[in-house]
């Protein structure tokens, strides 16, 4: 059996492989096959052409690792039309170096001699392991690990022309992170975990400054930019998939996964596709996806973590209050703040010199994670109750 969490996985998946999937396949029968595993939506229930017993027992975190190689190695075939694995491995660690021209931590403490497929076991897992924060921990990989497929895509990008466009994995990244925002705007009841939904994906992104996401219509997404058809089908799935948040899709969201197929230059019949297959996989998975488990998955998110953050916070309390104590600054908009509203810029100081604070503090670098700062108001609301008499005295008198 296979053990993805092992040193050596890839040679032995690869020998273990029955790959006998024809490489003239079409671009919409591969992204099908993709799609199918549920590699797409992040919630991975099956890895092609492997025997089931190779992956039993794995997971979630293996089936993912063994489901990213798959989906690089069948792509590196239909676009190279070679199916050599040293080649192959060969091609996608020199692809991540560039992706990630910083560079793994991991890859300068690898022996020279070490195999490549040794460096791309540690590549892939700490792709998959960047979604192991605050999010993936306490509520769902599946906002995250439905980004790795961009993988895929600067994959192509980098087979196609030796290298990735400049820019474009931040390109790609805003314009998911905006549909998804789009998407989600499109419901005709909205509730206010719909905004937290989305700093959820925002929080996942790895490319991308949010201030940039801004658009507020398709028109502005230049979409244009995207001329692959998996480029288009993956957009539009993940617009789907936004809109399923809730467990269900309304009329005028249909409407909008017409309108935004039309500025893909998709056919209505993958539209009637997507959400065919969408709803068919959640209803076969649901029980086995976090995110369904629950009548407000985002609600269960932000109360989970809450209580987590809570602990840390009152057993650090005496520390945290010293240190806020010592900052005249930070005391002084957070006394004001019990009187008046900050503005902006006043807003960014507490939160900029809170996360300084949050450095100095082990048990609290929590808030500096991907996702940390969506919980940051969790520890602004204990404040008073760490701070001398003199500081509530504001909030008595109000």
């Amino acid at each position: 059996m296979i053990n993805p969490s092992a040193s050596g996985w890839i040679d032995k998946y690869f020998s273990r492989l029955n790959y006998t999937l024809p490489a003239t396949l079409s671009t919409h029968e591969f992204y099908k096959l993709v799609r199918d595993t549920g590699f797409v939506y992040g919630h991975v229930w099956v890895v092609n052409y492997l025997e089931k017993e190779e992956s039993k027992g794995w997971t979630a975190e293996e089936t993912t690792k063994a489901a990213l190689l798959n989906t690089l190695y069948g792509l590196y075939r239909k676009y190279t039309m070679d199916d050599n694995p040293a080649v192959f491995i060969e091609k996608a660690v020199l692809f991540y170096e560039q992706m990630t021209p910083e560079g793994y931590g991991f890859l300068k403490r690898v022996l020279p001699t070490s195999p490549r497929s040794h460096e791309l076991e540690g590549i892939i897992d700490q792709r998959v392991r960047t979604n192991d924060n605050i999010i993936s921990r306490n509520f769902s990989h599946i906002l995250t690990n439905a980004l790795l497929f961009m993988d895929i895509l600067a994959f192509r990008q980098y087979l196609i022309g030796a290298k990735i466009p400049d820019n474009y994995l931040r390109k790609l990244e805003e314009t998911v992170v905006s549909l998804a925002s789009l998407a989600l705007n499109k419901k005709t009841q909205k509730t206010a975990y719909d905004d937290l939904l989305i700093k959820l994906f925002e929080s996942s992104v790895r490319y991308t400054k949010l201030n940039r996401v801004t658009a507020d219509n398709l028109e502005k997404l230049e979409l244009g930019y995207f001329e692959s058809e998996l480029e288009r089908y993956y957009l539009l799935d993940i617009a789907g998939m936004a809109m399923w948040s809730d467990g269900a899709i309304e009329k005028n969201e249909i409407d909008f996964l017409y309108k935004l197929a039309a500025q893909l230059h998709i056919k209505d019949e993958y539209v009637i596709e997507s959400i065919t297959f969408f709803d068919a996989f959640i209803k076969k998975n649901r029980n086995n996806i976090p995110y369904f488990k629950y009548s407000n998955p985002v609600k269960h998110f932000y109360d989970h973590a809450s209580q987590n953050v809570i602990r840390l916070i009152k057993r650090n309390k005496n520390r945290l209050g010293k240190e806020l104590s010592n900052n005249g600054e930070l005391m002084v908009l957070l006394s004001q703040s019990t009187l008046r509203n900050l503005d902006t810029n006043e807003k960014k100081k507490v939160k900029k010199q809170l996360l300084e604070i949050c450095k100095t503090i082990p048990s609290l670098t929590i808030f500096l994670l991907p996702g940390g700062s969506l919980l940051l108001p969790l520890l602004i609301k204990f404040i008073p109750q760490l701070l001398p008499s003199v500081f509530n005295e504001n909030l008595d008198n109000e």
